[in-house]
């Protein structure tokens, strides 16, 4: 079985990406909750938080908070949700955190969760956002 975000992360798929390091890689959601909404993933094949070795917990940790952010400071975001699904829900099984930027208002949660994906309108439009929230990540600490 072929893991579609492996792929991503050895470059063999195409992806907006924001950050890659040897033990991460942040990247575009194709089918964002907001536009933003980011990726972050281990670049080694781990199908869930409940099976990420603890070698890798504080760089995927800390690329998550610094995606969190830098999607605040690029996007002008009031804040972020950041969730992760193991196993039920989960889209692809390569461990992967949502990070979403935020606003009042932004429709995201109602009474219960709400995951209305929606397309980007071009790929031009993933480019600009993508550039924004690396240029972001580069500088968040």
């Amino acid at each position: 079985m072929t893991c579609t975000f492996c792929q991503i992360a050895n470059g063999e798929i195409p992806a907006h990406i924001v950050h890659r390091d040897e033990e991460v890689v942040a990247f575009l959601d194709r089918a964002p909750l907001l536009p933003g909404h980011v990726l972050v993933m281990p670049v080694r094949h781990v199908e869930t938080l409940d099976d990420l070795p603890d070698s890798l917990l504080a760089p995927v940790l800390a690329a998550v908070r610094r995606t969190s952010v830098a999607v605040q400071k690029a996007l002008g975001a009031e804040g972020s949700f950041v969730a992760t699904n193991t196993r039920v829900s989960q889209s692809v099984p390569h461990l992967h955190v949502h990070v979403v930027p935020r606003n009042k208002g932004d429709g995201l949660f109602s009474t219960r969760l709400i995951w209305q994906r929606k397309k980007y309108e071009n790929d031009s439009e993933m480019a600009d956002l993508a550039t924004k929230i690396k240029t972001a990540y580069e500088l968040a600490r």
